[in-house]
Order: structure tokens, then C-alpha cells, then sequence
């Protein structure tokens, strides 16, 4: 998207604009307050922060409807809470507290909610695409206008479901947008010393579904492809796909020590800051005061404090409900 693009979209309709960059902002406090409750022992276990992603997330949840369905990685926090789940459910999941999403069972890498038809969360690499294909064929033999999205890392596209996924998405012409996030590194392994076609949308084209690239640090240009291309699965188009190439900021988790990249590679990408460059268009364009920043600031960080005490002041679940969940519930007849 160009400059001329982002300043036509900041002046048509400002609000949405602010809207998005406050959705940022809110992944952005979100992924912050895990780290500090994290680095407390608050939080336990594994933890993929997405600071630096945010765009989008934000860009493609505010082009899907409702109906829609949303599967995800270990990397969710930012998808769940744009999805709509509640951030004091998601910081009680991670707690490990029952008044979780998923009872305080499933925690950083496995958030789920039904009620928003956000289906995970999955810590298997790649394992999300054939869950998002069964979805997509379950509402095309139902005759349902729905559309399925799977969000998944670069590193997906050296696993074998990527390539069955994608192949019967196509044979079966399913309502499906795949979005992979392409932070550049799978882990700690750099694109191009796992792939020797780095171009990956011109790789999933192979399948035969429409597909290209984004700039995953405009959340503008994100919600633009998104919306084009949801609109297009919705309407009987088949799959699409889109390469959202975008850099995460921190390490991979919060256990791993980052010496697979140089500092300087970093600070570059610092420098394309999603929710800096947007804040400083909209300030540009006469769209963004001080008072309005300020008000949408503080807006967000009362939203994420109030989950941390909403966590703080959650229960483990008993121990007598340990074996509970681990078969299907029935009611009785």
C-alpha cells in the first residue's frame, strides 16, 4: 500500500483507522503484561509472545464475520483476544486458573472458545491446516456461508500438511483463507536455510488457488487482501491464500536465548513498528491528537490490568475433577 493509499484510507474514514491501531495496541499490552507476569512465575510453561505481528492480526479479524471460523498457532494470544474472547479468559487461562477459556487446561499455547468460533491455538506445527480443511468441507456439505481461517508460521510450509492441506483445499474448492505469518524464522532456523523456494505464496499458487503477498507491517494493506480475499472464498472463489511477511520482535519464547539473528537485524524492523507507523500517519494527517492517544492508551491499559486481577483473583480447579473432560460429557437421556 502506498503512501498515497494509507493517507486516502486515514482521511475516508478515521475512526476505523483509530479503531485498528487501538486493536494493535491492545495485542501489544496484552503480550506485554504476559511477559511481566511470566518473568514473575505467574505464568508458566512455554509462552510465544507476537509483539511486532500485530497488524495482522488486526487487519485480517476485522474482515471476517462473525459466522466465520478462526484456527490458529501457539503464537494466539493477539488472534484470541481480536476474536473477541475476553482478555480476563485468556489471562486466567494462563494462570492455569479455571475461570480460563479452556479451565486453566490448556494454557499459553492451546486458547479455544466455541462461543467466538476461535478453535485453537495448537502447539503442533502445521497442525491447525487440516483441522481449518475439515472445518471448510463440514460448512460447504452443510451448505453454510461461512469462510475458514488458519493463521500458521513459514516453518509450517516444511511440514507434509501443509501441502496435503492446501492440495485438498483445492481438489475440493473449500471455503479456506490460509494466512501465513512469515516472521522470517521458524524457531531459530532462518527461512532460507530450510526452504530453497523462499517465495512462499508463489509456492502455494503451485495447488492452484489464488494467492499473493502482503506487507504484514501496514495493517491496512492486511485488511485490504484480507477483505479481498475472504470476499472472494465467500463468494465461491475456492481457497486463497496470503503471505503476510511481517518480523516478530522478541525471541521465539521466552526460554530461547536469540543467537540466530544479529541485534542490528532487529533494530531495523523496530524501525517499521506496525503501531508507530500507523499512530504517526493518522498524527500526520490531523486524525490523532495528543488527548485522543492519550484516551485510547489508557483505555487499553485498564482493559488488560483489570484481566490481571481478574487472574490473580482466580482458582485452581479441584483435584477431583482431574479425570473430568477426559472422555466427552452426556446428559442424560
Amino acid at each position: 500500500m502506498t503512501d498515497e493509499q494509507t493517507a486516502a484510507a486515514i482521511v475516508s474514514d478515521p475512526e476505523h483507522v483509530r479503531y485498528l491501531l487501538r486493536q494493535m495496541v491492545r495485542v501489544r499490552r496484552l503480550e506485554e503484561a504476559c511477559v511481566e507476569q511470566y518473568s514473575a512465575a505467574k505464568i508458566r510453561g512455554f509462552l510465544h509472545v507476537y509483539i511486532g505481528e500485530e497488524a495482522v492480526a488486526a487487519g485480517v479479524m476485522s474482515a471476517i464475520g462473525p459466522d466465520d471460523a478462526v484456527v490458529a498457532t501457539y503464537r494466539e494470544h493477539g488472534h484470541a483476544l481480536l476474536r473477541g474472547v475476553a482478555a480476563n479468559a485468556i489471562m486466567a487461562e494462563m494462570y492455569g486458573h479455571a475461570e480460563g477459556c479452556c479451565r486453566g487446561r490448556g494454557g499459553s499455547m492451546h486458547l479455544f472458545d466455541a462461543a467466538t468460533r476461535f478453535y485453537g491455538g495448537n502447539a503442533i506445527v502445521a497442525g491447525g491446516l487440516p483441522l481449518a480443511v475439515g472445518l471448510a468441507l463440514a460448512d460447504k456439505m452443510s451448505g453454510r456461508d461461512r469462510v475458514t481461517v488458519c493463521f500458521f508460521g513459514e516453518g509450517a510450509v516444511a511440514e507434509g500438511e501443509f501441502h496435503e492441506s492446501i492440495n485438498l483445499a483445492a481438489l475440493w474448492d473449500l471455503p479456506v483463507l490460509f494466512c501465513c505469518e512469515n516472521n522470517l524464522y521458524a524457531m531459530g532456523t532462518a527461512l532460507d536455510r530450510s526452504e530453497s523456494q523462499t517465495d512462499i505464496a508463489l509456492k502455494a499458487s503451485g495447488y492452484a488457488i489464488a494467492s499473493w503477498t502482503v506487507d504484514g507491517m501496514n495493517v491496512l494493506a492486511v485488511e485490504e487482501s484480507a477483505r479481498r480475499a475472504i470476499d472472494a472464498v465467500r463468494a465461491g472463489a475456492g481457497p486463497h491464500f496470503l503471505e503476510l511477511r511481517t518480523y516478530r520482535f522478541r525471541a521465539h519464547s521466552m526460554f530461547d536465548p536469540e543467537r540466530y539473528r544479529e541485534k542490528t537485524e532487529v533494530e531495523r524492523w523496530m524501525e517499521r513498528d506496525p503501531i508507530q507507523s500507523l499512530r504517526s500517519a493518522l498524527e500526520t494527517h490531523g486524525q490523532l491528537s495528543a488527548d485522543q492517544w492519550s484516551a485510547l492508551q489508557r483505555g487499553v491499559d485498564e482493559e488488560i490490568q483489570a484481566a490481571i486481577t481478574f487472574a490473580e483473583n482466580g482458582t485452581l480447579e479441584p483435584v477431583e475433577e482431574l479425570t473430568r473432560f477426559v472422555y466427552s460429557e452426556r446428559t442424560a437421556p
